[in-house]
């Protein structure tokens, strides 16, 4: 069936971003409709889902024993299967105001690492979602697509999306991905390296969104001009009783130190084994930031000095993938070029 002709006025076409930490949903001629956590709240006794993204995000570390909140991807691939396809159903239904019989076409942004199992693992769950049409993109080509870099051009393009469970890295030239690289390393692993620091330290035990709180208000990867702190609360492990405390950036940045320094490594790496003539361009236009994780503060000071080259963020860097992977809804000759099998 040829690509071009199953266009239409009323399209139904979808573009997902479907990250371990959250999923954005893009309709064709819409844009972005859906950004929500990719978290299930399933009821264990009949397998019920309870809640979907915000709602289910909400209960975590909060449900009754026999209600769990889970996340069914990790580092980027699907965990659960199951419940990946009720999440991804929930999610397309929403995008559609919840039409029964809509069966869109789907493109689905992955990471460069993942396995021809991981592949089919995506598409099945797509499908089994009603999607009529599943095409999948490496993340790294949305990103820079949702970045503005001009990826046909015969130039080095080089890309950083810092998700929830991975970086992805690649260099970009001719509408192709020249090196690759996927670190299953970024935004929740520096949570999880708080709460072990938190606990190590002050024998503090907090949960996973207290933790990403302070990550995103006073966590950094370079020393800030202005020393900030946050008040936290926690159950003390010794006696068990509710507790307060005040931690510093500076404590916050010695927590992060290894997630941020295997980020900074992966990047130097790839700078390394990119072919001289397409380094040469990062010389004059450096790489971009996209993800979550890019908004990490001074990360892109701390990058400049490492690499010696300029270092950009993208423009709200949250939504480059899913719109990077919303482009191609309108543009079926570059998807051809980039999706992969």
């Amino acid at each position: 069936m040829n690509l071009g002709t199953l266009t239409s006025i009323f399209s139904n076409d979808l573009a997902i971003d479907l990250g371990t930490a959250n999923t954005l949903v893009y309709v064709k001629g819409q844009g972005i409709v859906l950004s929500e956590p990719s978290i299930v709240a399933i009821d264990r006794r009949n397998g019920q889902v309870q809640a979907v993204g915000w709602e289910a995000k909400k209960m975590l570390g909060r449900t009754p024993g026999n209600i769990v909140a889970i996340q069914p991807l990790k580092d980027g691939v699907i965990a659960d299967f199951d419940i990946t396809e009720k999440m991804l159903s929930y999610f397309i239904h929403r995008a559609h105001n919840r039409k029964m019989f809509v069966r869109p076409r789907i493109v689905i942004s992955v990471p460069s690492g993942i396995t021809q199992v991981e592949k089919r693992a995506v598409k099945d769950s797509a499908y089994r979602a009603k999607a009529a049409q599943v095409f999948l993109v490496e993340e790294a080509m949305s990103a820079a697509i949702g970045a503005g870099l001009p990826i046909t051009e015969p130039s080095g393009n080089m890309v950083v999306d810092i998700g929830g469970g991975t970086t992805d890295i690649a260099v970009i030239s001719l509408a192709g991905i020249v090196y690759s690289h996927t670190l299953r390393v970024a935004g929740n692993e520096m949570d999880q390296a708080i709460i072990q620091y938190i606990k190590s330290k002050y024998n503090l035990l907090i949960g996973e969104r207290t933790a990403e709180e302070i990550k995103v208000t006073i966590g950094s990867a370079y020393q800030l001009e202005e020393p900030r702190s946050m008040e936290i609360k926690g159950r003390n492990l010794m006696h068990g009783k509710p507790m307060t405390l005040v931690i510093s950036d500076e404590e916050v940045r010695e927590a992060i130190s290894q997630p941020v320094e295997a980020i900074v490594n992966a990047i130097m790496v790839t700078l390394e084994r990119t072919p001289p003539e397409l380094s040469a361009d990062f010389v004059d236009k450096g790489f971009v930031l996209t993800g979550g994780g890019s908004m990490l503060l001074n990360l892109d000071k701390r990058l400049r000095e490492e690499t010696g080259v300029p270092v950009t963020v993208a423009d709200d860097p949250l939504t480059s993938v899913v719109r990077g992977t919303g482009a191609m809804l309108a543009d079926f000759d570059l998807l051809r070029k980039v999706s992969i099998d």
